[in-house]
């Protein structure tokens, strides 16, 4: 069902608990996972920590037999993490979220629900 899943990964206590639900998303449905880091300019400390980040990411999907491919990227994460979507063919993004759409200002402000709207593929959201 799921060939291709996009897993976008932040340093967020959230990004990090929705590894296991990713984890077992995978592996029930023999899915390609493709982990994604999205540094919105070019900053060198904030892109070496995304390259540390995606390296742990993929050792920690490793350990429990899960292959990952990496993916950084530059930009605004929304529209990055739909462009990417796009481009391997995602056929569902999994997101952590922080929990601060639940107001309207917070909604208008929150990277998860603009992939909500803009992604080309369906979005699980993990609490």
């Amino acid at each position: 069902m799921f060939e291709t899943i996009l897993f976008p990964i932040d340093r967020s206590p959230e990004s990090r608990e929705a590894a296991e639900t990713v984890a077992q998303l995978v592996q029930h449905h023999n899915s390609r996972l493709v982990i994604l880091s999205v540094v919105p300019g070019p900053n060198e400390a904030e892109i070496e920590a995304a390259e540390v980040l995606l390296s742990r990411a993929k050792a920690m999907f490793a350990e429990r037999g899960v292959e990952a491919d990496v993916i950084e990227r530059e930009g605004m994460p929304a529209f990055t993490i739909c462009d990417v979507a796009d481009e391997v063919d995602a056929n569902l993004i999994v997101m952590g979220s922080r929990g601060m759409g639940l107001t309207s200002e917070g909604a208008a402000e929150s990277t998860t629900h603009r992939v909500i709207e803009l992604s080309p593929c369906p979005v699980m959201v993990v609490p």
